[in-house]
């Protein structure tokens, strides 16, 4: 007979909350071991674009339009009155030293010379007669044969032929000048810029006939406000063209004008090309540009730079010592379109953080990547 036994055990199920916390505490004693055993974490630094701050004094520069003008200009005229017979150049003719201009009618001049001539003959021939009598009286004065009132009074006829002959000689010197001005000879080499008058026309001694510009010292002529002239008698001054704006000539300041135009209340200037050259010809459009320097020291940034904190402008300042960086407020004197101005708080040859600004905290390690000039 088989028998069979049947076992029944009677286990009791643990309670899950008291299971979950024994859990807990083994793991926690776990995790505390591996954290006594490993090492610190270390994050890697931040790879940064910088920026050094160069120091310089701020350049200002402005601007003013005007015209080339020659330095002299010179306006010629007759010396003495008469027709004008002929008219040999044209406005915006080349003239050279010696060249004929314009020429009167010299008919009443050679007149005049002959006279002159003539006159001199006589006086010559009178005074050959009254030295020929002064020769002689001084002779007979001397053997006692003419009385001393004699030989004075032929004396004094001989001084009065020399005198008259001298007069005689100047005349006639200037009967010959006066016959040379119906030739108006120019004196300078140039270009003819005004000419008003015409074949036919009776002029006056002094009258303008021809106004002949010298091309060897040229000017950029401008008006310059009442309010710069003293800022801009010291400024560094270059001239461009309108007509060539790619080429800078290097000008100097010849004089201001002491009195204000009454129109315009501007004060003309006058600056002297140093280095003309032929492509510069009168009356075209200049542009003088001045520079001078500005007041106190800044420092250029670019703009990404720049961030505000609490409404004070300020910049990453890296210390390459401990390859951190650290909050400095600086002083914004002017924004540009890509650039910040900055007129206080850095010194030169530190770096700063030039982009990627809003990404950093204080004191997170950063490397240098790039610096930009």
């Amino acid at each position: 007979m088989s028998t069979t036994s049947t076992f029944t055990f009677n286990t009791r199920r643990l309670p899950r909350a008291g299971f979950t916390a024994g859990a807990f505490v083994v793991l926690a004693a776990g995790l505390s071991g591996c954290k006594s055993e490993s090492a610190p974490y270390v994050a890697a630094p931040q790879p940064v674009r910088a920026a050094s701050v160069t120091i310089s004094t701020p350049t200002e520069s402005r601007s003013y339009t005007g015209t080339v003008k020659p330095r002299y200009e010179s306006d010629l005229g007759f010396r003495v009155a008469g027709k004008i017979v002929a008219r040999l150049i044209n406005v915006g003719d080349r003239v050279t030293p010696g060249m004929t201009l314009a020429r009167l009618d010299a008919a009443d001049y050679r007149l005049s010379l002959e006279s002159a001539e003539a006159e001199l003959k006589a006086a010559q021939s009178n005074l050959k007669q009254a030295e020929a009598d002064e020769t002689r009286y001084a002779d007979l004065n001397k053997k006692s044969w003419v009385s001393d009132a004699s030989y004075d009074q032929k004396k004094a006829a001989a001084d009065e032929a020399r005198g008259r002959a001298e007069r005689a000689l100047r005349s006639l010197s200037l009967a010959q000048n006066q016959l040379a001005y119906t030739d108006l000879i120019a004196t300078e080499a140039g270009v003819v810029t005004a000419l008003p008058v015409e074949v036919g026309q009776v002029v006056s001694a002094g009258q303008l006939i021809a106004r002949v510009a010298r091309l060897d010292e040229l000017e950029a002529v401008v008006s310059i406000p009442e309010g710069r002239i003293d800022a801009d008698r010291a400024a560094a001054a270059t001239v461009t063209l309108w007509a060539d704006s790619d080429r800078v000539y290097k000008a100097k300041l010849r004089e201001i004008s002491p009195q204000a135009d009454a129109a315009t209340r501007t004060y003309q200037a006058r600056y002297s090309l140093l280095d003309p050259n032929s492509a510069i010809t009168l009356g075209k459009t200049a542009t003088v540009h001045l520079a001078s320097a500005g007041h106190g020291e800044r420092a250029t940034l670019p703009l990404a730079a720049v961030f505000k904190d609490q409404g004070q402008p300020s910049v990453w300042l890296i210390d390459e010592k401990h390859g951190r960086v650290v909050k400095t407020g600086v002083e914004v004197s002017a924004w540009t379109e890509t650039s910040a101005i900055i007129s206080g708080g850095l010194a030169a040859g530190q770096k700063v953080v030039a982009a990627g600004v809003h990404k950093l905290d204080a004191g997170i390690p950063v490397r240098i990547v790039e610096v930009l000039p």
